[in-house]
């Protein structure tokens, strides 16, 4: 065989790359994902092969011959969704200004294309290298024919193919046919696996022979087998590929040409695809691109050169590697810097492992770098830089001076772009694949700890950490710089902020674990009440926990209606659609309720006793910059953000948050703060009268909508008033405001209409914002953050329509976030010099403290006044605190 000949499957290429990226989009809104997935893959398959011959081919639309011999073929493939269909035809334009022959050809299957071209190529005496991720072009494989996953880097050989299928190539038609395939909607034998097809044709060879013995198989898999011999014919010849198409092309025509870079500079610069870019050069030539030099340091000599280094440049990259991903338990097993792009640093500490070569003293390297860590002047980079912060104040160490962090700089610059961990984040701005700790800890079970790591593997998992921070830092820096609002934010609201959190989350919080023992095993009293009772009325013992065994008594057993179907088709028993249900069937809301109260005591009663750290006595959750898209702060391990407060179970697990001996508990909490930013961005004259004059808002709206006196507004009245405020600014319709208030949608109508005759400027905010969005792609907060909607233009009303919500209510909670930030950055500069309080929690738009008693005056004051002049709006901001022996009472 003289030449080689690589078949790409560009169909399969698009859906994997769309699945297994994020949902990435350039700076304009558009969608990249799939555009760069696809691309990366053949850059990288044509980089290692070097193929004399290649051809990338992809399905077109219209149906083929497959589905005039079965009209359901592929009947159940949902639509294409619209942010993968607008990248198709940009996918098609760079590939062939790559230079690669893309085939296309209607009424012909990509699999047949393909089958079609090797069959070609071996008449040639080619070698054929299928690039695919599809499991039916297995049946291709022969001496001279392999596959290659090109996410997985598998390559499969007849060898291959026996180990992954448990059958032979030549046996994968017949396996295929037994066994169906659900996403081309191929029938198989009911019941039938891969294990029974792998054991039948272990057995008889061939689908025919099997067929003979038809009536040798037992049991109800044999009556299966029986009764659909004829539906088997037509399976097997839906999965058999063909090989003998009318192609447009022959394969030997399938040479590669020169790239037509003018035209892939423009895709790539369109796509923000940058290295790509830089590689072809300002004059359109491949530009050469150096590869970073890793060094490993294992001696004080090298230590102090590398030292001297980064203080001379002023900038240091700093990353830990370590024991552990909790926070403040996890021990430093090495140290890595960098300094430029083309060299970085690993200095290896705590490896421990059967020949580990000499390191360091951990203690006298901490010791030499710590001046360096705590010097003002030196500036700090780092890919979420709190986490390093605990690690070194775990070592004695406090991280000083101006900091830069990758992680919040991509997140400022598009929250809703890409993930923001750094191997997402060198993917989407530096196109570029990392080392992954997967990689070289293993997974799973299997996985070792970093320190068993070999020095040298981790030297290129870490220095590469290192250097690619050091490169995701020069673009993000620059590109945040081109947006002075953004980068104002960055600078003077996130990063300041990471300090702050750091303190808080190693500040903690005390927990009485006795009472949450207590309220454990009320909860499993209540819990075993809730069982029986659904037991009576499903008229026998059941799992509650199962979602089947829960359909079969809902829906079969007791014939309650089917709302809502999963995504397979079977009766959903998802919480809304128990919650719609339990307004007439009693079994529904005791589900809820046992769904409930599981969830309170796996998540935080059972969970938080065994959640206090040996050393401080506290619990020390964590707080997260880079997770929601509006800029609010979560949290995890415990996640204090879900604590529910309008149950007596949820206040009661609050109770459970008591203060240190000699303290009490302040908490500080917004008055409903987003309907005072909505009076402010609408100018809404009824809204501003009401706030001004300090009058209940939902009170006053009450008073509005049903028109009475403010005095003779009714409990239920003001209820229905505030489900219709807060409804409205998340962007709420009739129908969604007609089931949070249990009445007809009519009335509801009614409701929104009368609202907006009283706040026509809510009305009008509402439409100039849903317009805005639709021009420019986003939407921004009172501060400048930017919320990117993708789907703000989408052909699918659904989505659409949850993009026009929360472009209305995206302005007020990320505001209410940024509000609530700048008073944590008041706060905390004070208490850089008051030792007799610690803000210690963070809750939405409340924060809690540890008052010194005695010091309640003082704090109070000082608290409202940061929180009350975070932001200068339009009417006051208004902050309820309170104090207490527990949070339960502070709030």
């Amino acid at each position: 065989m003289n030449k080689k000949c690589v078949l790409v499957d560009g169909s399969s290429y698009l859906f994997r790359a769309y699945h297994a990226l994020p949902p990435l989009t350039n700076a304009q809104g558009e969608p990249t994902g799939a555009i760069y997935g696809v691309v990366n893959m053949l850059r990288k398959l044509i980089n290692d092969e070097q193929p004399a011959l290649v051809g990338v081919i992809f399905d077109t639309k219209g149906k083929t011959f497959r589905h005039e011999m079965f009209a359901e073929y592929k009947a159940n493939r949902p639509a294409m969704p619209d942010e993968l269909a607008c990248q198709i035809k940009p996918i098609h334009e760079i590939i062939r200004a790559m230079g690669l022959p893309l085939i296309a050809v209607p009424g012909v299957e990509a699999d047949d294309v393909i089958g079609t071209l090797v069959k070609q190529s071996l008449a040639h005496d080619m070698e054929v290298l299928v690039s695919t991720g599809d499991k039916d072009m297995a049946q291709l494989v022969e001496p001279g024919v392999r596959l290659v996953n090109t996410m997985t880097n598998v390559v499969m050989d007849d060898a291959g193919v026996q180990s992954k299928f448990g059958v032979t190539p030549k046996q994968i038609i017949d396996y295929l046919a037994l066994i169906g395939d659900t996403s081309d909607n191929v029938p198989g034998i009911p019941k039938v696996g891969p294990k029974t097809a792998v054991k039948w044709l272990g057995q008889y060879e061939t689908l025919g022979n099997l067929v003979e013995h038809a009536g040798d198989i037992k049991g109800k898999v044999g009556d299966n087998l029986r009764d659909n011999l004829e539906q088997l014919a037509l399976s097997k010849e839906l999965v058999t590929i063909k090989t003998d198409c009318d192609l447009p092309v022959t394969v030997d025509s399938l040479h590669p040409t020169s790239p037509n870079k003018q035209k892939l500079a423009e895709y790539y610069s369109r796509f923000q695809f940058k290295t790509w870019l830089k590689e072809l050069g300002d004059d359109g030539s491949a530009a050469v691109v150096a590869e970073p030099t890793y060094c490993m340091i294992t001696t004080e000599k090298d230590l102090k050169q590398w030292l001297d280094k980064c203080e001379k440049a002023k900038t240091v990259v700093i990353d830990t590697e370590t024991t552990s991903l909790h926070q403040q338990l996890a021990q430093i097993v090495g140290v890595s810097v960098c300094v430029d792009q083309e060299e970085a640093a690993y200095i290896p500490l705590g490896h421990e492992y059967e020949d580990c070569p000499q390191q360091l003293d951990k203690q006298k390297v901490l010791n030499l770098i710590k001046p360096l860590l705590e010097d003002t002047e030196i500036t700090k980079i780092g890919q979420n830089l709190k986490y390093d912060m605990h690690v070194l104040a775990n070592e004695g160490i406090k991280l000083k001076g101006p900091i830069e962090d990758t992680m919040l700089a991509s997140y400022v610059l598009n929250s809703t772009a890409t993930r923001h961990d750094m191997d997402s984040l060198a993917r989407y701005y530096l196109s570029r694949e990392t080392i992954h700790y997967e990689d070289v800890a293993g997974k799973g079970a299997k996985q070792i700890p970093f320190s068993h790591v070999t020095v040298e593997k981790a030297t290129d998992y870490a220095a590469e950490d290192a250097q690619v921070t050091w490169c995701l830092h020069q673009v993000l820096h620059n590109q945040l710089k081109g947006e002075q609002k953004l980068f104002t934010l960055y600078q003077e609201l996130e990063l300041p902020l990471v300090s702050v959190l750091c303190r808080m989350e190693r500040s903690g919080v005390k927990i009485d674990g006795h009472m949450l023992e207590q309220q454990s095993q009320e909860l499993a009293g209540k819990l075993e009440q809730l069982e029986q009772q659904a037991h009576d009325l499903a008229g026998g013992e059941f799992n509650l926990g199962s979602p089947k065994q829960l359909q079969e008594i809902l829906y079969d057993k007791l014939g309650l209606p089917v709302l809502q179907k999963t995504p397979k088709g079977a009766p959903s028993t998802a919480e809304p659609v128990l919650a719609e249900l339990a307004h007439e069937y009693e079994l529904p809301q005791v589900i809820l309720d046992y769904r409930s109260l599981s969830k309170l005591k796996s998540t935080y009663t059972d969970k938080l006793p065994l959640m206090v750290n040996e050393a401080t006595q506290r619990v020390h959750t964590s707080y997260h910059q880079g997770i929601t898209a509006t800029g609010r702060l979560s949290s995890s391990e415990p996640n204090l953000q879900n604590i529910p407060i309008r149950t007596e179970e949820g206040r009661r697990i609050r109770q459970a948050f008591v203060p240190a001996d000699g303290y009490i508990l302040m908490a500080a909490d917004y008055s409903q703060v987003e309907l005072r930013i909505m009076a402010h961005l609408s100018d809404d004259a009824g809204l501003k009268k009401a706030f001004l004059a300090g009058e209940d808002i939902h009170r006053f709206t009450a008073s509005e909508l049903f028109h009475v006196s403010l005095d003779d507004v009714t409990s239920d009245q003001r209820r229905k008033a505030k489900a219709i405020n807060f409804g409205l600014i998340y962007g709420m319709s009739a129908f969604g405001l007609a089931k949070q208030l249990d009445i007809p949608q009519k009335e509801a109508s009614l409701y929104m209409e009368q609202y907006f005759e009283r706040y026509p400027g809510v009305k009008q905010y509402m439409e100039d914002i849903r317009a805005k969005a639709a021009k420019q792609g986003y939407v921004e907060t009172l501060l400048g953050r930017r919320l990117y909607l993708p789907d703000i233009k989408s052909k699918n009303m659904p989505r659409r329509k949850a993009a026009e919500r929360t472009a209305i209510n995206a302005p007020m909670q990320g505001t209410a976030a940024d509000i609530i930030k700048r008073a944590m950055l008041c706060i905390d500069e004070w208490l850089q010099s008051e030792t007799d309080v610690r803000m210690i929690m963070q809750v939405h738009d409340e924060l809690v403290f540890e008052v010194k008693k005695d010091c309640e005056e003082t704090a109070q004051d000082k608290i409202r006044q940061c929180m009350e002049q975070a932001a200068d709006l339009s009417v006051p901001l208004i902050v309820d605190i309170g104090v207490g022996d527990n949070w339960e009472q502070a709030h």
